[in-house]
């Protein structure tokens, strides 16, 4: 809102300007008239305040402007791990040796020097190659989600934006390959698609103070990532590093991520004893009247078959008793 009144106000004094060197020439022709005379005194009009026209009319430009001025204002400075190799000695079996171990030391580094020399190598100027090889759109965004920081205390800086693939071979420390840096590698379309900055706080004599305020601008960027449009696809893994939240890259570590992890976490609920236990009750119990059915069914049929047997015994036996008493007769008649 400030810079849109700062605009506002240089062209309502451009227009003003106009209007009051209008006035003048009119009282000038007024004078010439009413006397009859060429020579007029006026007081001395400044016209090169009236020629000038503030470039920020255009609104792309204000915006590659502020995000430049924050690029400027940041210190470049990183800690890297870097590899030494010192001779040491030590014991082993009852035996004094001297080996070499390597030791990784962790460095300040001044990386300030990158941007420029790799904007000279594709031929372009520092401000055009960080600033203008981000995507269009992403400018805005980041430009609004900077300008609320900026708003809140927070002094945003930019470290990096656009990076190619020569810049992100001399980047140091946790990086992707080459050519597929959500930063503008080829890969990700190059030069004018650059959809990732990297942003800390300035705010803060020493490294550490400034260290401080940088965790306190990355907490907001989370609690406000919705509203900023912008967020950490990493998260403390990268701290500075941000990019549209509707973009791949966000999707890819923050959006998936969390959706696996639900899917997961509805497979495990399933498989939890309780669960099991659970559903195996619900089986059993959807089970049971058709158990209970069948064996009632069952029993009835085995008392039906046990009734039937008896009664077909209780006839033979009647129909055998007369057949042998015939026999015994027969048998004594001989």
């Amino acid at each position: 809102m400030t810079l849109v009144r700062t605009l506002y106000g240089s062209v309502c004094g451009s227009l003003g300007m106009l209007l009051f060197a209008g006035t003048a020439l009119a009282q000038a022709d007024a004078t010439v008239a009413s006397t009859g005379t060429t020579a007029v005194e006026t007081s001395p009009i400044d016209l090169s305040a009236i020629d000038s026209v503030d470039e920020c009319m255009v609104a792309q430009i204000c915006i590659d402007r502020y995000l430049w001025s924050l690029y400027e204002r940041t210190r470049k400075i990183d800690t890297i791990k870097v590899p030494e190799q010192q001779k040491v000695t030590v014991k082993r079996k009852g035996k004094t040796r001297v080996v070499t171990k390597t030791i990784t030391k962790l460095v300040d580094e001044d990386f300030t020097w990158k941007d420029p020399r790799a904007a000279q190598r594709a031929g372009m100027s520092p401000v055009e190659y960080v600033i203008g090889g981000m995507d269009a759109s992403f400018r805005v965004t980041l430009y609004h989600a900077l300008r609320a920081l900026d708003d809140a205390g927070l002094m945003p800086g930019i470290t990096s934006a656009f990076r190619d693939d020569y810049r992100q071979t001399i980047a140091s420390g946790q990086k992707a390959q080459s050519d597929r840096s959500y930063h503008g590698g080829s890969f990700r379309g190059g030069y004018g698609h650059g959809l990732a900055a990297d942003i800390v706080s300035v705010k803060g004599e020493t490294r550490a103070e400034r260290w401080v305020s940088s965790e306190q601008l990355w907490k907001w960027v989370d609690t406000h990532e919705k509203e900023l449009g912008i967020g950490r696809p990493y998260l403390d893994r990268d701290a500075p590093h941000v990019g549209p939240i509707d973009g791949r890259e966000y999707a890819v570590h923050r959006v998936e991520p969390r959706t696996q992890h639900a899917e997961s976490k509805v497979k495990k609920d399933r498989t939890e004893p309780g669960t099991q236990h659970a559903e195996s009750k619900v089986k059993k119990d959807r089970a049971e009247p058709h158990t209970q059915h069948a064996e009632s069914k069952a029993k009835k049929q085995q008392r039906l078959a046990a009734h039937n047997d008896n009664g077909g015994a209780s006839k033979r036996a009647k129909a055998a008793k007369p057949a042998r008493a015939q026999s015994r007769s027969q048998t004594r008649s001989t």
